[in-house]
């Protein structure tokens, strides 16, 4: 008898759950991140999936109706936003399918120091304020108006706040609100659909690997506001203000990340981490700017019945045995390049170990290297529990047949009873 799509689902996320509290699930879960590897296998460009929802949800649905993962990685994370929407706010730090890369490609950040290195005491004295009418502004051309709004606490002091009111006339800060307003309601029909296409995941069986991102508290620094450059600067020139600005944004990144798991109903809590790589800083600047915080936010987040779910980029060969000091069976361990198989030895009691399958081997080489490959972290990193098997990075190009290879090997060889 066939099993519902409900068991399918309770099937699935026990098997999940299992291999992030260190246990042997019936067999080793397998998560491919898929991306634009669902434009490329339905036949659409990721631009068209940029600018029709509709297209872009149904690539997904097919591609995973087809490999039947154990759980799904979410379409807001690859279609940030739609394209009338990034339009809209001639929006600065990201190119996207036809904009700024081609139709087919994927979008690239753009990196910049949207905060200026003299701007570090505004941000401290006044975050949201400093955000709301520096960055932004920086950030999207379109709203470029909001350097123009009056200081924010005048607007409630009182009889006051009437003499505040002709300042919301000024011709830019017009149409930076209007733009707002205007890709503020683009953005909830987007919403609107991505979250129905969820539930509707979830109903067809199918759990999802996580809903809610946020950022290690270094990385929002050294991504958004200084840049990689800025950031690497600040660390020799002036580390006491990056190391209070990285502590001073933390509370807000582990409040986002409780928050946002809660209302999604999805515990896992997904964190990619750029910055503390082996090739970005040396040990001593990573156990003093990027571990803490760092260390702080996976620690909030189990005490609150999340699971941090990290997507260490890059090499971190040399912070394994930092980075073992996180609760036991609470965490996500989703590694890209580190050598996964030493990863297993020192932190296989303590996280969950997921990923390491080379994209370049998805993309270039035979199913029967990919099986080799897949048998290898199956023997070793999947012995005793606590593995997931998974690409080594989010999925765009690949060979239909080398995906295959990897979901219906392990799902044959992985079993533990």
């Amino acid at each position: 008898m066939d099993k519902t799509w409900n068991q399918l689902y309770e099937e699935r996320e026990k098997r999940i759950l299992d291999a992030i509290a260190l246990k042997e699930p019936d067999r080793i879960p397998v998560v491919p991140l898929f991306a634009f590897f669902n434009c490329y296998y339905t036949g659409i460009t990721p631009g068209e999936a940029y600018r029709d929802p509709d297209k872009a949800i149904a690539a997904w649905r097919k591609t995973i109706l087809d490999f039947q993962p154990d759980a799904t990685y979410s379409v807001n994370f690859t279609v940030y936003a739609m394209d009338e929407v990034l339009s809209g706010l001639d929006f600065k730090a990201m190119k996207w399918p036809g904009h700024g890369v081609p139709e087919t490609r994927s979008f690239q950040f753009v990196e910049d120091e949207y905060m200026k290195v003299e701007e570090y005491e505004d941000f401290f004295s006044n975050p949201g304020e400093y955000l709301l009418k520096s960055v932004l502004p920086r950030l999207a051309g379109n709203l470029r108006g909001l350097a123009k709004l009056p200081p924010l606490e005048t607007i409630c002091l009182g009889y006051v706040w009437p003499s505040v009111l002709p300042a919301f006339t000024n011709p830019e800060l017009v149409r930076a609100l209007e733009t707002l307003l205007d890709v503020s309601k683009k953005q909830l029909k987007w919403v609107q659909k991505f979250s129905s296409f969820a539930q509707e995941l979830k109903e067809l069986g199918f759990p999802s690997i996580k809903e809610q991102t946020v950022l290690a508290p270094y990385d929002m620094i050294a991504d958004n506001l200084r840049g990689a450059r800025g950031a690497m600067m600040d660390l020799y020139r002036r580390p006491a203000k990056l190391k209070r600005a990285v502590e001073q944004i933390t509370p807000f990144i582990v409040a986002a990340g409780i928050n946002g798991a809660k209302t999604k109903g999805n515990p896992r809590v997904f964190i990619p981490l750029h910055k503390g790589t082996d090739n970005f800083m040396s040990p001593k600047h990573f156990k003093e700017f990027y571990w803490p915080t760092l260390q702080k936010l996976i620690i909030d987040l189990c005490e609150a019945d999340c699971t941090p779910y990290l997507l260490i980029e890059g090499l971190y060969d040399t912070r394994l045995d930092i980075i073992k000091d996180v609760p036991m069976g609470k965490c996500i361990y989703h590694f890209e390049g580190t050598n996964i198989f030493e990863a297993k030895k020192k932190l296989g009691d303590t996280v969950c170990i997921m990923g390491n399958l080379p994209n370049s081997l998805l993309v270039t080489a035979t199913p029967e290297d990919v099986k080799e490959y897949c048998k290898k972290l199956i023997d070793i990193c999947g012995d005793g529990g606590g593995f997931i098997m998974s690409s080594s990075a989010l999925i765009d190009e690949a060979r239909t047949e080398n995906v295959q290879m990897m979901m219906e090997f392990t799902r044959e060889y992985g079993r533990y009873y």
